[in-house]
Formats: structure tokens, C-alpha cells, sequence
């Protein structure tokens, strides 16, 4: 299992979603698993929309996920490659120039809708003479590329699905090069995938039509097809698809939100398998328990509010060595003593600088119940607060207005934070310091 190598290939035309960070995680939980090789490959041959800095937000996102890549390469840097490649196939009589234009090809495609027949490309390019071609090209026409695909059954035993059977009269002919000489995808991944020695393809189960397509490919260029896996693609919680462009779901606004990256880990690594969602928070964990042969067909639903509720756990357990840097760049003080009073009522760690700002900062009182208040204020003792005066201090409150319980403990808790959940007090006090607790039981602002 060592010899493993694959590949997250993310074109640089937007930014990573939970949908395409998911493919790159199962390729890395995968190798990791194995202790393999992850390769990010830049399919970056759409100049037209592929820019440097969506290819820097990738590379952000990664490395923000802890999903450090062994070796890269780009599309961009390998164009000859492509054309070695075509002029291979076209000697072996697998690839074959076509003339139509767009609009001639969309034209044929309704014909055939229309009488009821599948729209798969006739192969009219591949009967063309010489003479007919020539006439083209001095017309100014430029060909496409197609690849020939032999008309029988292409089997495979994919890693998610099981045994896969697809049988090639079903498909068009798949352009391999554009008319403009830009390489298409079928091809150039064909190319690196070979090159680059990858073991294994693990990708959305919406390119098994692509798979079949391009394992007829892969032979036609003399190398063996890699083991094939294809996960069920994600949904929402409703069940309607995941926009690749839905910005909620981007993972520098999941990063700008506070989401701990073990959290989108976690959640990513298990749903749409067998076993439930277990918060991790180190990325070592989520390897280790990683099985994709756990993974199933049926649709994965993503739903935000399991990720924010697995993002609490995480969160609420986090030593204070592993967020000091955040809390401090957040202003947030009180060191560990305060994160561990205030941890476990945080969902992000970005909360605790909420809480520090209830503590330290001038809040408006709520007076629930002003005699408990009152008494609270004048029987406080003297000195500095900690949280050791806390049973003693509510016990002569209690003797002498008579309240107990959440008629005792509710206003002191709205007095002093004007919430009616969150930490206990007690530790709170001693950050909040004598002069305010007692403003805030006077009804003041403080």
C-alpha cells in the first residue's frame, strides 16, 4: 500500500467549497491512511478564467485544513505534453479531426432529440476525405479532436460503487482539443495522471461517465488504468444540490466565521458513510479513522448546523495552549483561568471575546428581581473576588430576602452579564473586578 499516489486537481476559477474540499479530503485521508503520496495538480488550461489569486486562495484553504500536499504541477506547464500526446493517437487512428462548428453540432444534437435517438456525435468528422478536409481548412476552419472510443463494455471495480459496467455505444466521442488548439480536460488529466504515476482517482461520483471514457483512454496511450473510486456527490440539508458558488459554504467563509478546520474534517471524513460524525480535533484522528469503503451511493446531505454543532464540541474541548495565540490577537485576557471558565459555553473560540467584553467592558444591567440585587450589593465581601466567595456570599443573600433557587441565582446572572445563559459566575467575578460587580447590582451601567 505504499506505492499509492493521488491527486486533488482543482481548476484556479473560484474558490474551494465543501463540495470540492470534500474530493480533496477523501485523497488525502486516503493517502495518508496508507502513508501515501498527495499530489495538488493546477488544471489551470482556462485562461480565460483561471487566475493567480483563486489558485493562492486554494492553496490557503489546504494549508489552513492542514492538508499538506508531497509534490504539484500545473496543466499550464505541460501544453506540449498534450500535443505529444494527440499526435500519439492519431497515429494509433484513436483521435480524429471534426469540423462542425458549435452551432452545427448543437443543430445535430436537436435532430436527434427530436426523433427520439440519443445526441451522440455521429462520427462524420472520422468519414471525411482528404479532399473534404482540405476544403475546410481552406475555408479557415479548424478542427477539434476526438478520441475514437471502441463500441464495447468498459468494466471496473470502483472503490465507493463496486463492480462498474458501461458500455461505450452510449457516449459521444470525447473532444480531447479544441478547435482554438486549448487542451480539454478528458485528455490533459489522462496525460498527467500517467505521468505522474497516480494509483488512484477518488472523485465525484459525477464523473463515472468520464471514467468509462477515459480508461479506454489510458489504454489507448499503453498505461493501465488507476483504481477508480467515485463518491456520492453532497446535498443540503433539504436535499436539493450544493451551489459550487454559494458563498456560505466557501471555506474562506467558513474560515471567516470561525470554524475550526478539524471541525469541516470531521464532519467531511463521515458524511455519506456508515458511521456517525465523531469531532475530532486533530487531523491525526480523522486519518485513523478513515475506511473508504465506508462511503455508500446514496446522496450525502451537508447540513451547516451539524457542522456548527460539531464545531462546538471541538471547540469546547480545546486546551488552552491551542487557542492562546487567537485569544490574544482577539484582546481577550484572564490567560487560561479564563478560557476555562468560559469554554465550554462558546460555539467558536471567537466567542470568548464576547464574554470578555461582558466581563470587562460597560454593559446595561438587567434588574430581574432588585431586593435580591440590592441585598447582593451590600452583603458583598470585602476585599478582592474569587469564585471561593461565592457559596457563602448567595447563602446571606438567600437568609435575607428569603429567595432561593433560579428566583435567587437568575438576577444576580442578568445583574452582572445581562444574559440569561452562559458561564457560571463565580469564576467570573474575579475578572470582572469589585467596583463593577457592585455598579451592575445598583442597576448601573458598568
Amino acid at each position: 500500500m505504499s506505492a499509492i499516489k493521488v491527486r486533488f486537481a482543482p481548476s484556479p476559477t473560484g474558490n474551494l467549497h465543501v463540495g470540492n474540499l470534500r474530493t480533496a479530503l477523501v485523497n488525502y485521508l486516503f493517502a495518508r491512511k496508507f502513508d501515501g503520496h498527495f499530489m495538488l495538480r493546477i488544471d489551470d488550461t482556462d485562461d480565460e478564467r483561471s487566475t493567480a489569486a483563486f489558485e493562492e486562495s486554494i492553496r490557503v484553504d489546504l494549508t489552513w485544513m492542514g492538508m499538506t500536499w508531497a509534490s504539484e504541477d500545473r496543466q499550464s506547464n505541460r501544453l506540449l505534453r498534450y500535443d505529444d500526446a494527440l499526435a500519439d493517437l492519431v497515429a494509433k487512428g484513436r483521435a480524429y479531426a471534426c469540423y462542425e462548428s458549435p452551432e452545427e453540432l448543437s443543430l445535430k444534437r436537436k435532430a436527434q432529440l427530436g426523433a427520439g435517438r440519443p445526441p451522440v456525435y455521429d462520427r462524420a468528422g472520422l468519414k471525411l476525405t482528404d479532399e473534404a478536409k482540405a476544403k475546410f481548412e481552406a475555408e479557415g476552419r479548424k478542427p477539434h479532436w476526438r478520441f475514437l472510443l471502441n463500441d464495447t463494455e468498459v468494466r471496473w471495480h470502483d472503490k465507493v460503487r463496486g463492480d462498474v459496467a458501461y458500455h461505450m455505444s452510449s457516449l459521444s466521442d470525447p473532444v480531447l482539443m479544441r478547435e482554438d488548439g486549448r487542451v480539454i480536460y478528458t485528455l490533459a488529466s489522462v496525460v498527467d495522471d500517467i505521468d505522474h504515476g497516480i494509483t488512484h482517482i477518488l472523485r465525484g461520483e459525477d464523473h463515472v461517465t468520464n471514467s468509462a471514457a477515459q480508461i479506454q483512454l489510458f489504454e489507448a496511450l499503453g498505461a493501465s488504468a488507476p483504481t477508480m473510486g467515485h463518491v456520492a456527490l453532497l446535498a443540503g440539508a433539504d436535499g436539493e444540490g450544493l451551489s459550487k458558488r454559494l458563498g456560505s459554504l466557501s471555506i474562506n467563509e467558513l474560515r471567516a466565521n470561525g470554524l475550526e478546520p478539524e471541525a469541516i474534517a470531521s464532519l467531511l471524513a463521515r458524511i455519506g458513510t456508515a458511521d456517525s460524525v465523531v469531532p475530532q480535533n486533530d487531523m491525526a484522528a480523522v486519518i485513523e479513522g478513515f475506511d473508504i469503503s465506508r462511503f455508500g451511493r446514496a446522496t450525502a446531505k451537508f447540513d451547516p448546523a451539524e457542522l456548527d454543532a460539531v464545531n462546538a464540541r471541538i471547540v469546547q474541548e480545546l486546551d488552552f495552549d491551542r487557542v492562546a495565540d487567537r485569544l490574544d490577537s482577539l484582546g481577550v485576557g484572564g490567560g487560561a483561568d479564563f478560557w476555562e471558565t468560559v469554554r465550554g459555553n462558546v460555539r467558536i473560540v471567537g466567542d470568548a471575546a464576547d464574554w470578555w467584553q461582558i466581563c470587562t467592558a460597560p454593559i446595561t444591567p438587567v434588574m430581574d428581581a432588585p431586593d435580591v440585587t440590592t441585598a447582593a450589593a451590600h452583603l458583598l465581601p470585602d476585599g478582592d473576588l474569587s469564585a471561593s466567595i461565592w457559596s457563602d456570599w448567595t447563602k446571606a443573600i438567600a437568609a435575607e430576602t428569603g429567595a432561593k433557587g433560579k428566583g435567587l441565582f437568575m438576577p444576580l446572572r442578568l445583574a452582572l452579564t445581562g444574559q440569561a445563559k452562559g458561564p457560571e459566575i463565580a469564576p467570573l467575578l474575579a475578572f470582572m473586578g469589585r467596583d463593577r460587580v457592585i455598579a451592575r447590582l445598583q442597576g448601573k451601567r458598568a
